[in-house]
């Protein structure tokens, strides 16, 4: 069992805890805010709700960042008075966590992680393998349930991974989607795939349920809970030379953060729309 800090303990971050807490795969969660006595208040509020859900975590809350130091993983979510950590302020938050917590895993769940996944990669040099944002599978969960309105189906059934960098340049992997293990492309003809690829600008950014949910995913995969695939902002492979940014893409984790990064099969235009987003 894994320790997690959650960092902001607003709506985004109460989410997180409280969803955490109900899968009980964490021993302990430290959720932290600088405003006041909130984050106390948010964590006594789940861990009352113990014994009616019937999860052990135990689930504190401080003042004090420092208290994340010595957790597994940590979750930046956002601050209660402050709202998402992102710009120089969430850069400076990177860089405290990266010198007292430098073999947690970070992850970024507000819907705007990709430029704070890039530059702490970039700037900070962190590395990109424990630095990740998780919003791309929140907006990847919302195409699913589009495509199975379409089809009559479940979002359970669909498997589909979103690229790129949305929400302009967002890139729907649909060569390798598939519903019920048969490929979407069969089921779906080529204008409806472009009307759902035109619907995906406005499913972003996804709300703080869903972006919770998408979090607490990734941190059940880098806890060992799971073995899905999860899109995610990854930062920018700065030893190879190339200026890339920090792009969604679908990587697997292990307990040291990203043990992969899976590049679906796509078609012509999909990777020129790709290659593009990553330059962005």
């Amino acid at each position: 069992m894994c320790e997690v800090g959650i960092i902001g303990a607003g709506e985004l971050g109460g989410a997180v805890a409280h969803l955490l807490a109900r899968r009980d795969f964490a021993r302990t969660i430290t959720l932290v805010d600088e405003s006041g006595r909130v984050a106390a208040g948010k964590a006594l509020d789940i861990a009352q709700a113990a014994p009616v859900e019937g999860f052990a975590t135990q689930v504190s809350g401080t003042t004090d960042v420092s208290a994340a130091a010595g957790a597994d993983v940590i979750v930046v979510a956002e601050a209660v008075n402050g709202g998402e950590w992102q710009g120089d302020a969430g850069l400076a938050l990177l860089r405290r966590l990266g010198a007292s917590a430098p073999r947690a895993v970070i992850v970024c769940a507000g819907g705007e992680a990709r430029e704070l996944v890039d530059r702490g990669v970039r700037e900070l040099k962190l590395s990109r393998t424990r630095l990740v944002g998780t919003a791309p599978e929140a907006l990847a969960a919302g195409v699913r349930a589009l495509v199975a309105l379409h089809v009559n189906g479940s979002p359970r059934d669909v498997v589909l991974s979103v690229l790129g960098a949305p929400p302009r340049h967002a890139v729907v992997a649909w060569e390798e989607a598939t519903i019920g293990g048969f490929a979407l492309t069969g089921q779906l003809d080529e204008p409806t795939r472009r009307r759902i690829a035109g619907r995906v600008p406005a499913l972003w950014p996804p709300g703080p349920h869903a972006l919770a949910a998408a979090a607490v995913k990734a941190v059940a995969a880098i806890g060992g809970r799971g073995r899905q695939i999860v899109g995610c902002f990854v930062g920018p492979d700065t030893a190879s030379g190339t200026r890339t940014r920090a792009t969604a893409l679908p990587v697997r984790f292990d307990a040291s953060g990203i043990a992969g990064v899976i590049t679906p099969a796509l078609n012509t235009s999909e990777r020129v729309a790709l290659e593009t987003a990553m330059m962005l």
